[in-house]
């Protein structure tokens, strides 16, 4: 079975050696094997693992939440429930998190077309006087 050194994993999920050994100390990798002298192996389910907290990251999830994810996964079956009631929270946040982007994205376009307009008259004062219409926010 492969195995990947602590720089290996990193360089693969585009994370850094310190944010590996931040993860470890947090406990968020109990399940990482390491060799007589200490050195971390990292096997592929581990990467999937890493993979999944880097997920909940980027979701917003806090360290400490994704901690009780952890737990709960090494819990086994008595766990599933709870796991499932987060990941229906998280998908409620994501969610909600892409209906305030797209009210970001719309009045991202709205002044991109506000300002290619005046750079094409060379001007903001073409501007002047009329009422720019926003997208609701």
């Amino acid at each position: 079975m492969k195995t990947y050194s602590i720089s290996e994993a990193a360089k693969y999920l585009d994370l850094t050696a310190y944010t590996l050994r931040y993860y470890d100390k947090e406990g968020l990798i109990p399940f990482v094997e390491r060799t007589e002298s200490g050195t971390r192996r990292f096997k592929e389910k581990d990467l999937d693992a890493l993979r999944m907290i880097e997920c909940l990251k980027s979701t917003g999830m806090p360290i400490k939440e994704i901690k009780h994810f952890i737990d709960w996964c090494s819990e086994g079956d008595a766990t599933l429930q709870q796991r499932y009631d987060m990941f229906l929270e998280r998908k409620a946040c994501v969610e909600a998190q892409l209906e305030e982007m797209k009210k970001t994205i719309e009045m991202i376009e709205h002044k991109c077309r506000y300002y290619q307009t005046a750079v094409e008259a060379g001007t903001e004062d073409i501007h002047k006087g009329a009422r720019l219409e926003f997208p609701e926010y």
